[in-house]
């Protein structure tokens, strides 16, 4: 049997079982005995990694002290989590690889994201046409084809259109909008998408120029996100630490990581162009890629 999928609702229910426990000022192998199970099965229900019953959540909050009906309800709508059995085994949602499935949910719920990325357009601001070109060479893998992954790739997009979308912020090497994907057509017209998105309201994009001193002081070596997922309960909102490393994705959420992410954010985006600057510069980078495509002839992408 597959491991169970982490959600940001199994994560942030954890996060309310440890605030219990702790509260409670009770042990996890303590906790585990009063609803019959294992410590190991209780760190893992902790760290978002397992399912618990209605009544065994009900049993729990109330044994450990916490009798309140609207906190024991915020817990239960917490437990009803939007993926069932099979939701990323079905349509485009099968293009979502394992590593990348909790970076999806913790979007959709989340109500602030902040980014760093070095080489390509973050994926909630891709245009199709880009999408396309960086998937073409791509080979279909258990009947996964090119337009599911055009398909997972834009549906991430979504969450731009909520009534209450998140704040999205990102630093942008400007590797990010001067690499070529599908020709210079595609990008002029990427950038051009980029520059419409930051339009709204909850976007900000800022370019970190290859002009700007690299060092010590603004670092910008490795893509990361900074994600917050806010909960209804009493543990306070879900923070997490997202990191691309080598063949490897991790979600961080112990504070020492937390901090260190934080203050590389804070260099970054003190270094980089403010926002105004952005915009120019890309309208500047689009100007460039229309003169260049009049130059050239179309790319076979």
């Amino acid at each position: 049997m597959s491991a169970t999928v982490r959600t940001a609702r199994k994560m942030l229910l954890g996060r309310e079982i440890a605030h219990m426990i702790e509260t409670a000022n009770v042990s996890q192998a303590e906790a585990a005995r009063l609803i019959e199970t294992s410590p190991a099965r209780m760190n893992s229900l902790i760290q978002g990694g397992s399912n618990i019953s209605p009544g065994d959540l009900v049993l729990l909050a109330d044994k450990l002290g916490f009798t309140d009906e609207g906190y024991k309800e915020a817990l239960r709508e917490l437990r009803r989590d939007s993926h069932k059995r099979g939701f990323w085994t079905t349509g485009h949602n099968r293009a979502y690889s394992e590593d990348i499935r909790l970076r999806v949910d913790l979007e959709k719920h989340a109500d602030q994201l902040r980014a760093v990325e070095l080489e390509v357009v973050p994926g909630l601001l891709q245009a199709e046409r880009y999408v396309r070109a960086m998937h073409a060479d791509e080979p279909e893998f258990n009947d996964i084809t090119l337009e599911d992954r055009i398909a997972a790739r834009l549906a991430r997009q979504d969450i731009l259109d909520k009534d209450e979308p998140p704040v999205l912020q990102f630093v942008l090497s400007e590797s990010c909008v001067r690499r070529v994907w599908g020709g210079t057509d595609v990008m002029r017209e990427q950038i051009e998408y980029l520059i419409e998105q930051s339009n709204r309201p909850h976007v900000h994009p800022q370019v970190m120029p290859f002009e700007q001193p690299a060092g010590r002081r603004s670092p910008i070596s490795a893509p990361f996100a900074l994600i917050r997922v806010p909960s209804p309960g009493a543990a306070g909102p879900l923070e997490l630490a997202y990191v691309e490393g080598e063949a490897e994705i991790r979600y961080l959420d112990d504070r020492k990581a937390l901090r260190a992410y934080e203050a590389a954010w804070a260099r970054l985006s003190n270094a980089a162009l403010k926002f105004e600057e952005t915009r120019e510069f890309l309208q500047d980078i689009a100007d460039d890629f229309a003169s260049r495509s009049k130059a050239s002839p179309p790319h076979p992408n």
